[in-house]
């Protein structure tokens, strides 16, 4: 009988040791936790048939906005003060500016086709206004707001230079055809910023008007429309930050406006979700369709003799290096901007200038591991004043007119009162561009491997660059005090 009882004892032990390992290994479930992002989504309003309200003819854009005002006059006192208007933001409080700093698109600086002011034209051909060419558009009159550019639905309406549109656009018909925001409305100008397609996004070009499911999964496979994340809340305007051109996280996007905190049937993922971004592991890639520019070297400019080739080089703008397929850089990140370069601002032209370093750190409870695409460039500079030059390179006497570099610096610096010494040289510099766009299907998630890698092989983390001692799997996670905040998710322009 003892030796029976014995004989129990020990298939419970053997019982005990094969059912713990399986429990816990087997992902856990809760369905306090299952994810519901459809209870969440926006409804749009149905849009009306303008094909019996408009009359035309239109001899301008001008006049079609005039058209629409008179039915919708709020909506162009709302639209003035609408960043896809204004291209402004602030008033900030910035260490070391003595007054309060405008940023947004027309006031800051950056390493690809540099500063709008004062090569009006070619930059506001993106502009949702009409006839902005120089210093003195009116940013006080409603006729001067494109509706066309947002409301389209024909997808034949086309901007040319200082906004206006260009020349075949049949404006009465794409008027009659008005509707609610399309992909192509605003890829018109998000895919195609930096003077091409994917130039300055590594997750945005025009692959996204009629992507696959395995590109997008948003846009692909339930044809989501951009405004099913960047919403509307009310007076014309719609959320979404970027850091390239703001240094606030005001009305920010984030995948939990949908999206439980806590979203994974496994509760080991949903470990990660304080501190790793939803896109660290769910855009495993930018530019997987085409490819993006990753490096523009301005001080090649002007050489006659190479081959001109929009990937590798133009005697206008210098030359490029594009990849496709590119894994982010991966930091921290709390949603706003540690440091921003201003215009004037000083730099060390020995080193990389980061132009808009994103703010966050392993102490930072607001910050995630976060995907970035790094674009590197080398721009004009000057010698004696240690400042980086928005030079003049549209029109008359521009750059891209005489190919004078000294002449176009000068031009520039006077139109952004800025010092001149003439001398100049090109200084190393980055900028940093959240991906949030290019969600794979969950099924092409990054695995555990990605980051955790076996043997201390080097992974996609770079654990101690990250200020871990190693790999988090062996040497423990982040030890934070207080209640970890809704990072933000979103950030691309």
């Amino acid at each position: 009988m003892k030796n029976k009882n014995w004989w129990v004892v020990g298939a419970l032990i053997t019982l005990i040791i094969l059912i713990v390992p399986i429990a816990y290994f087997v992902p856990k479930s809760n369905a306090a936790k299952i994810d519901d992002p459809w209870a969440h989504m926006p409804q749009h309003p149905i849009p009306t048939d303008h094909t019996g309200l408009i009359q035309g003819p239109f001899a301008s854009g001008q006049d079609v906005t005039k058209a629409c005002l008179q039915c919708h006059p709020e909506a162009g006192e709302t639209m003035l003060h609408n960043n896809h208007f204004t291209w402004s933001h602030g008033p900030y409080d910035v260490p070391g500016h003595e007054e309060p700093v405008y940023t947004g698109k027309k006031n800051v600086i950056n390493n690809f086709c540099i500063a709008i002011k004062p090569n009006w034209p070619p930059c506001t051909a993106c502009h949702a206004g009409y006839g902005w060419q120089d210093n003195h558009f009116d940013f006080n009159d409603p006729t001067n707001i494109d509706c066309l550019a947002c409301h389209d639905t024909t997808g034949l309406y086309v901007k040319a230079n200082s906004g206006y549109p260009a020349k075949g656009v049949d404006l009465v018909d794409v008027a009659k055809h008005v509707g609610n925001p399309t992909r192509l409305d605003c890829g018109a100008c998000h895919f195609r910023g930096g003077g091409g397609d994917a130039v300055k996004h590594g997750d945005l070009d025009n692959s996204l008007i009629n992507p696959s499911a395995d590109l997008d999964v948003h846009m692909g496979k339930y044809d989501f429309a951009c405004t099913d994340c960047h919403r509307y809340e009310g007076e014309h305007q719609w959320s979404g930050r970027s850091i390239s051109v703001s240094l606030d996280n005001a009305n920010q996007t984030r995948c939990t406006d949908c999206h439980a905190q806590k979203p994974h049937a496994d509760d080991r993922l949903n470990l990660h979700t304080d501190s790793v971004a939803c896109q660290t592991c769910h855009i495993p890639a930018f530019a997987r369709k085409e490819a993006t520019k990753m490096w523009w070297d301005w001080s090649k400019a002007g050489d006659d003799t190479r081959p001109q080739n929009p990937h590798e080089y133009l005697k206008i703008k210098g030359e490029f290096i594009y990849e496709k397929n590119v894994i982010p850089e991966y930091a921290w990140y709390n949603g706003i901007v540690k440091d921003r370069y201003l215009i004037g601002d000083k730099i060390d032209p020995t080193v990389e200038t980061i132009i808009n370093m994103p703010a966050g750190n392993i102490d930072d409870a607001n910050a995630k591991i976060f995907p970035f695409k790094v674009h590197h460039a080398t721009q004009p500079y000057d010698k004696v004043y240690d400042i980086l030059l928005t030079p003049k390179t549209f029109g008359e006497d521009g750059y891209w007119t005489d190919f004078e570099w000294d002449k176009a610096l000068r031009l520039g610096a006077e139109a952004h009162n800025l010092p001149y010494s003439g001398e100049y040289g090109f200084a190393p510099t980055a900028m940093v561009w959240p991906t949030t766009h290019m969600v794979a299907p969950k099924e092409q998630a990054l695995q555990c491997n990605a980051c955790h890698t076996p043997g201390g092989s080097t992974g996609r983390l770079d654990w101690k660059a990250l200020g871990y001692d190693g790999d988090p799997m062996f040497f423990g996670s982040r030890k934070l005090e207080g209640k970890v905040a809704n990072v933000p998710s979103g950030g691309a322009q």
